[in-house]
């Protein structure tokens, strides 16, 4: 039988991209919006620019797109801006024996990112993670016919499966964000939902615009495995082969 293929989110997956990433890049997305907000004439207060990041946000995706389509923003401009950081490393918090425990899962995995490649690279090699996965796919890379179509576009996970020669039955999308979830099991892919970093009220969600929170969600049909943290993956395999 072949291997599986797993693809990996990064963020809030692999790491705990709440406890300071998340709010540094917040910050700088409100910071970015305003200027470009400001620069059209439009309305660039406090609450202009959250409602048009978490609409964007919701909308697409991705908050880039919705500046990219609304505002003609350069991506790798809004990349930039929205991931400085004064010092990363220490910003970065991940379970312990997290290599070990991705090396216990049978099969090649790929990085597969809505974070840029700068960024998403220097976090798996903070965390040693970089020699376990055999591609990496920021979403830089995430185009379809020239067009940016980051997670959870079906066209870009079809034309992945494509180029990689994967078959949908042998591929297991890994995320915290659940709503791409669906579109993969539509492909016929497996699914697992990773919760342990999820914002825990609807408050804060609704303020970030970044996860779905986690709460007392049950496992939609969509998601055939629901799991606390990536090390609990291999007591799930028997559900995901």
């Amino acid at each position: 039988m072949p291997k599986l293929t797993w693809l990996f989110d990064l963020d809030n997956t692999l790491h705990n991209a709440s406890h300071a990433i998340f709010p540094a890049i917040h910050h700088n997305m409100n910071i970015y919006i305003a200027q470009v907000l400001q620069q059209r004439g439009l309305v660039s207060d406090e609450a202009a620019v959250n409602a048009a990041r978490v609409a964007y946000w919701q909308r697409y995706g991705a908050t880039l797109l919705g500046m990219v389509n609304h505002h003609q923003v350069r991506p790798e401009d809004f990349l930039r801006e929205a991931h400085r950081f004064d010092d990363l490393p220490t910003m970065i918090r991940a379970e312990r024996g997290l290599a070990r425990l991705l090396r216990r899962l049978p099969g090649r995995k790929i990085l597969l990112t809505n974070a840029p490649r700068r960024y998403s690279r220097d976090v798996l090699r903070h965390l040693g993670l970089h020699r376990h996965f055999a591609k990496h796919m920021p979403i830089e890379a995430m185009r379809v016919h020239g067009r940016l179509r980051p997670k959870p576009s079906k066209q870009m996970l079809r034309k992945l499966l494509a180029r990689e020669g994967i078959s949908a039955q042998r591929c297991v999308l890994v995320e915290d964000t659940v709503s791409h979830l669906k579109g993969a099991k539509e492909l016929g892919m497996g699914t697992a939902w990773v919760t342990q970093y999820l914002a825990a009220d609807s408050n804060k969600q609704a303020l970030t615009g970044y996860r779905a929170t986690v709460g007392c969600t049950k496992r939609p049909i969509y998601v055939d495995v629901k799991v606390k943290s990536v090390g609990q993956l291999f007591r799930q395999l028997h559900r995901l082969r």
